[in-house]
Formats: structure tokens, C-alpha cells, sequence
């Protein structure tokens, strides 16, 4: 016979969703998020933030390390009157003398909700099928969807003349990472026009080619893979990224030939966008590899508004994902069982 379960999670939420990319998510979705990331943004400059997250815990898990995303989590925590664990692989079992679908329901029991920032895209998947809380995938080899979000808001925010989202076209300078992949899905499901921009070699696999071109018939948006540089001249957004990760760096020489000089944004580069073009980065940036210091401290660059974002991103995310779940005692259940509580000290 099955126990029924003690614990105080509640175990599974109806309906209840995870943030793997963000091509499972509408327009409409991902617009809600926005608008929860500026009314948040705006608490935070009158520094006062409602404790949306008070007495929750996300869990965050870390086989890749980070700055942007274990920082803007853990101060988005606290900032929102909860806490955040940062949970490396020497801290926790996690597939290792723990199965990651024990891990999984471990930390459901004790969290509110789970982040996981991995290198095996199976893990994210293992969390999400055995967690009964909602798993947000902090970055895999496949998705980044918490810097699309923080990528989207970011130029929004800087779009001055009245043109929307959809009115925009996206370059994309070099491999096809995790975020190219994303930004490839997340500007076609949005209408966005995207460009991948690099050599042949680098170039956007056919499965992703085939899922953004759906979601060009629904938004009327394009995509366009080139090794054409010159491409630039039609964009309105430039988006720098490393040619090499850290599980790359047998490549990085083979790399850092195929893409330089070519493909390095430089400020010669920028002005051959279009005119009031912005320049992202979703950091860290090697100078003089993919991006020179020159560009990114560029008057046309906002690549530090968005990595700020990122703190924003991830306060609505925490909120957006767990507030249908919270349960507001009222003054008398907490007066019943403080005096329980305290009753039972006082026989001490």
C-alpha cells in the first residue's frame, strides 16, 4: 500500500508547467512574463519589491558554472523575500550516487521550485519528469530560454520609435549555440526576422531549420542562414556570443580561424547595420575574439542592460511560475499554530 504523501509542497500542481524553452510558450505567455518583468523592474528602482516569493526556496542546480545565472537567481530570491541554494555537483548526488529521479523528488518535497543549469540536455528532462514542483532550465546544450526572456525585454525596452517586436530584424554573429538555437525559435514564434550569420561549418541544424519555418507560416516572420556578412546592412538588433564554449576548447584554435576576422563585431561592423541598431551580448565577452571592447562599450550597445535583465528575468520567472501555487495563511491559522507552537515550548 502507497502512504499518502506528508508533504507541505503539495505535491502535483494542476496543470503545472516548466520553462524548458521558449518555444512552448505562446506569444501571449511570454508577453504576461514581460509585462511581470517591468512591474517588478519598477518595484526594484523605488526598492520596493513585493515579497512575492516570501518563505519559498528555489533549488538551483549548477554542473555549468555561471555569474549572470546563478547571481541574478540568487539575488532574485532574496530580493523577493525567498532563498535560493546553490547546489554544485560536489554539494548534491546527482546521478551519481543519487539517480537524478530521486534528486528530482527530493527536492520537490523541499523546494518550491527547481533550477538546473546543465550539460546534458537529459538531465533537465529526468528533473522535469519526476519533479512535481516546475523545473526552469537555467541553460542546457539546447536552450537558454531564461536569457531569451531577459534578450526580448532588453530591446523592447530600447525600441524608441514606436516599431514593435515584430517589426525588427535579429542577426545572429557566429555558431549555432544554445542561444542562437533559441533566438532562431523564440524570434520566429514571435515574428521576429532572424539571421544566423557565419561560416557553413557553424550553421543552424536542419531539425531547428524545419520547427522555425512552422512557426514562419503562423507569424509571417523569416530566417536566413548565410556566410554573408554584408547581410548585416538589414538588421536592427546585432547578437554576439563566444565562438567556443568550455567543453570546446580542443576547438578553439580550429574555431577562432574559421571566425576571424570575418564574423568579429567591430564598430566598422555596426555601422553597416541599420541605422540605431543595437548590439547584445549575452556575456562573457572575449575581447577582440567575437566582439571588441570598442563595440561593446559602443553608445549603440546594451549588453549590460541586459545582463541586468537577467536579475529581472529571473524575479518574474520565480513569481510567473509558483504564484498559482501560494496559499496565504490567515492571521488566525498563523495566531493557531504559533500558540500550538509556543504552548508547547512554554512545557519545556
Amino acid at each position: 500500500m502507497k502512504l499518502p504523501s506528508s508533504s507541505a509542497t503539495n505535491l502535483k500542481k494542476e496543470n503545472m508547467k516548466h520553462m524548458i524553452s521558449m518555444k512552448d510558450f505562446t506569444t501571449k505567455e511570454m508577453d504576461d512574463m514581460m509585462e511581470l518583468m517591468a512591474l517588478l523592474k519598477d518595484a526594484r528602482k523605488d526598492n520596493a519589491i513585493p515579497k512575492l516569493f516570501e518563505n519559498k526556496s528555489v533549488g538551483m542546480i549548477f554542473e555549468a558554472g555561471s555569474t549572470r545565472t546563478r547571481v541574478s537567481f540568487e539575488v532574485a530570491a532574496t530580493l523577493l523575500g525567498g532563498h535560493g541554494l546553490f547546489l554544485s555537483p560536489r554539494d548534491i548526488h546527482l546521478g551519481a550516487k543519487e539517480s537524478i529521479d530521486d534528486t528530482a523528488r527530493v527536492l520537490s518535497r523541499m523546494c518550491d521550485i527547481v533550477m538546473a543549469r546543465t550539460n546534458d540536455p537529459e538531465t533537465v528532462d529526468a528533473l522535469c519528469k519526476m519533479s512535481t514542483v516546475p523545473v526552469i532550465n537555467g541553460l542546457d546544450t539546447r536552450f537558454h530560454p531564461t536569457q531569451m526572456l531577459a534578450d526580448l525585454f532588453t530591446i523592447k525596452e530600447h525600441i524608441t520609435d514606436g516599431r514593435k517586436l515584430s517589426d525588427l530584424t535579429l542577426a545572429f554573429m557566429g555558431d549555432a549555440t544554445d542561444v542562437c538555437r533559441s533566438l532562431l525559435l523564440t524570434c520566429t514564434k514571435y515574428g521576429m526576422n532572424f539571421k544566423q550569420i557565419g561560416p557553413v561549418k557553424y550553421q543552424m541544424e536542419q531539425e531547428w531549420l524545419d520547427l522555425a519555418d512552422e512557426y514562419c507560416k503562423e507569424t509571417g516572420a523569416s530566417y536566413e542562414i548565410t556566410d554573408d556578412v554584408e547581410k548585416i546592412s538589414e538588421c536592427d538588433v546585432v547578437y554576439g556570443d563566444s565562438f567556443y564554449w568550455v567543453t570546446q576548447l580542443d576547438e578553439k584554435e580550429e574555431r577562432l580561424n574559421a571566425f576571424m576576422p570575418d564574423y568579429v563585431i567591430t564598430e566598422e561592423l555596426m555601422s553597416k547595420a541599420k541605422p540605431g541598431a543595437m548590439l547584445l551580448h549575452c556575456l562573457p565577452a572575449n575581447d577582440k575574439e567575437e566582439v571588441t571592447r570598442e563595440a561593446l562599450e559602443g553608445e549603440y550597445s546594451v549588453a549590460f542592460d541586459e545582463a541586468e535583465n537577467r536579475l529581472t528575468a529571473q524575479m518574474a520567472i520565480l513569481v510567473y511560475f509558483t504564484h498559482k501555487y501560494m496559499e496565504t495563511p490567515s492571521e488566525e491559522v498563523k495566531k493557531m499554530h504559533a500558540d500550538k507552537v509556543n504552548d508547547f515550548l512554554n512545557k519545556l
